[in-house]
């Protein structure tokens, strides 16, 4: 019985040990071909910095492989992996190295996202999550296959870049999530213009923010930058024949900082305090990004709150215009308009002096032939300064 019972606790050992090499363990910072991760399982780099697994956004029941800051409390998400195929199901999703690429495969272990590369590499390739929030795919221990810092999602970290690949047309740039609860890429994004030695930040494909060109030291639209070199940043541009990049060092590795495209359509620099991050400078302003208060919404700096309704109009939604934080849902007629031929019209037009119409307004005759102030589809009023 002795015997017996020795025997089943060696067999326990012997299938404990290969559990932990098939499915890793928290204090690793790589994973291996011979290991997934799944569940609540993490790889976190060697100075334990920053944290790789599943997470959920806000209230969603979908998961995403996410990047995050481990040491904070605030749950701050860096880098994204599947941004448009999110999971359902973490527990039986799989994230691993497979025929030399990061792999994740769903809860019906179909390929939602790949790192995409074509190579026959295989037992050599493995993942490393470094301590600057870099995750590399690397072949053997040096050579670097693909890197996060290459492919960005929202945000950008210091000793990544914004470029642009003038050889191979690559393009490193941000894209901001669809909003606070769905990482999917969303309206905005910021990109290098290499022709004009500066950065942009477009709505879909229309521009409405530069950073002005380069001086030699900062951007100049971003007189901030001067500041933040006497804080300890240090900011590079390069432009050759080869490439167009910029990107940005922190001296001090106690201070932890980022910049990041928020839903907003706005570049925000922030830092984190004790306890929270605390917004450092944001370009562009409010009232410059396109549709900013929504439908017939009134943009108007510095007042706040920043957004309200035209007169006749509601809030489409309750409780907002408090302090814009995401794109608004705008406002709403409070009644429906009366514009029947033959009958005396209730309805009528408003003067609001030093306001201008938005960039994207445009004006649309219905059916009848009438134009209406119902078809003219305001995305944003902007106040004249």
């Amino acid at each position: 019985m002795i015997m017996r019972a020795y025997t089943n606790v060696i067999l326990a050992l012997i299938i404990l040990c290969f559990i932990n090499n098939t499915f890793l363990s928290h204090a690793s910072d790589t994973l291996s071909p011979n290991q997934t991760l799944s569940r609540d399982q993490t790889i976190v780099s060697s100075g334990g910095e920053f944290e790789l697994g599943f997470f959920s956004p806000g209230n969603s029941s979908k998961y995403y492989i996410g990047i995050w800051y481990r040491k904070i409390t605030d749950k701050t998400v860096v880098w994204v992996a599947n941004r448009e195929a999110p999971i359902s199901d973490k527990n039986s999703a799989l994230l691993k190295v497979s025929q030399g690429n990061l792999v994740l495969v769903n809860e019906s272990q179909i390929e939602v996202w790949s790192t995409g590369l074509s190579t026959n590499s295989t037992s050599s390739a493995s993942v490393l999550l470094l301590d600057d929030g870099n995750l590399v795919l690397r072949h053997g221990s040096s050579s670097s296959l693909w890197e996060s810092f290459d492919n960005p999602s929202h945000t950008w970290m210091p000793g990544a870049r914004i470029g642009y690949n003038k050889i191979t047309k690559k393009k490193q740039f941000l894209t901001s999530w669809r909003n606070s609860g769905d990482p999917a890429p969303g309206l905005f994004t910021l990109q290098m213009d290499h022709n004009n030695s500066q950065y942009t930040m477009r709505r879909k494909s229309e521009q409405y923010w530069a950073s002005g060109p380069w001086d030699g030291e900062i951007f100049s639209g971003v007189p901030e930058m001067r500041t933040a070199i006497r804080q300890g940043y240090r900011f590079t541009y390069v432009d050759n024949e080869n490439e167009s990049y910029y990107s940005y060092m922190i001296f001090d590795p106690s201070f932890i900082a980022r910049q990041f495209l928020d839903v907003t359509g706005q570049l925000r620099q922030q830092m984190w305090t004790e306890s929270d991050w605390l917004g450092y400078w944001f370009r562009p302003r409010q009232c410059e990004v396109p549709a900013y208060c929504g439908e017939f919404g009134v943009c108007s700096e510095p007042s706040l709150p920043i957004c309200s309704c035209l007169e006749g109009f509601k809030h489409r939604f309750e409780g907002e215009f408090g302090v814009c934080s995401e794109p608004s849902g705008g406002c709403v007629r409070e009644d429906g308009l009366v514009c029947v031929p033959g009958k005396e019209a209730k309805d009528g037009f408003f003067m609001r002096p030093g306001m201008g119409l938005p960039r994207y307004s445009r004006l649309e005759t219905p059916v009848g032939g009438l134009s209406t102030l119902d078809s003219l589809l305001l995305p944003q009023f902007s106040e004249a300064k």
